[in-house]
């Protein structure tokens, strides 16, 4: 599994080093190598954890985003979710380095990469909690999934999705892209539609969610949404 999860990461990081540095049209760009280094090097953190904390769950990351019991609609909501982010990648390279349209200064490029960092960060204590973080939406009887509302599941309903927050917003700040932060909020809109459609298929199908989001009213954010 560790080989698998390591050349399936290599492979990822050589896909969006493409599409970056071919709209950058330099692939010298600082920001660029900042950004996949620093990609690389929490998906290497994050593998080393799960490894030895939940490999079940490693393992479920590494299925096929089409699988068996996911609906349709899920389905294409992934395939074009990861068609947008390639388009995204290469977009914010032509915007900060090829056009240069975007002037963001370095200090808050800075902070991009800290919230990057911190939307990273924010997804451990979920895994830590939920062993079925499926990157597909499908409920796992074979593996016992019940309801989690422990940990970040007590303040939000959809704590990943809340911490992918800060991430998406980070990413085009970190690469100096003004104009990045429309896909930013175009993926966030996004996880706001599959988490709601989410909670119709486990509320349906799952027993005692439909209890739960009555005991945790905010699906993102508390006291917001």
């Amino acid at each position: 599994m560790l080989l698998r999860v390591s050349l399936q990461t290599l492979v990822w990081l050589a896909a969006m080093a493409v599409p970056l540095f071919l709209g950058a049209g330099d692939w010298r760009w600082t920001q660029g190598w900042a950004f996949i280094v620093l990609f690389g090097a929490e998906s290497a953190l994050f593998i080393g954890w799960l490894i030895r904390r939940d490999p079940a769950l490693l393992q479920s990351r590494l299925q096929p985003l089409a699988t068996e019991g996911q609906p349709l609609w899920d389905r294409l909501f992934l395939l074009g979710s990861i068609a947008f982010w390639f388009f995204w990648l290469a977009f914010m390279g032509a915007d900060a380095q090829r056009w240069r349209w975007s002037h963001v200064p370095p200090w808050l490029e800075i902070i991009g990469g800290l919230l990057v960092v911190g939307g990273f960060l924010a997804t451990m204590p979920v895994f830590a909690v939920n062993s079925y973080a499926a990157p597909s939406i499908k409920l796992q009887r074979e593996r016992g999934q019940h309801v989690i509302d422990t940990g970040p599941y007590a303040l939000v309903r959809h704590p990943m999705y809340a911490a992918a927050i800060p991430y998406l917003a980070g990413i085009p700040l970190m690469l100096g892209s003004w104009w990045g932060l429309l896909g930013s909020l175009t993926f966030i809109v996004g996880v706001s539609l599959r988490a709601m459609g989410e909670e119709r298929k486990l509320a349906r199908e799952l027993p005692g969610y439909a209890d739960y989001m009555a005991r945790v009213p905010w699906r993102l954010v508390p006291y917001l949404w």
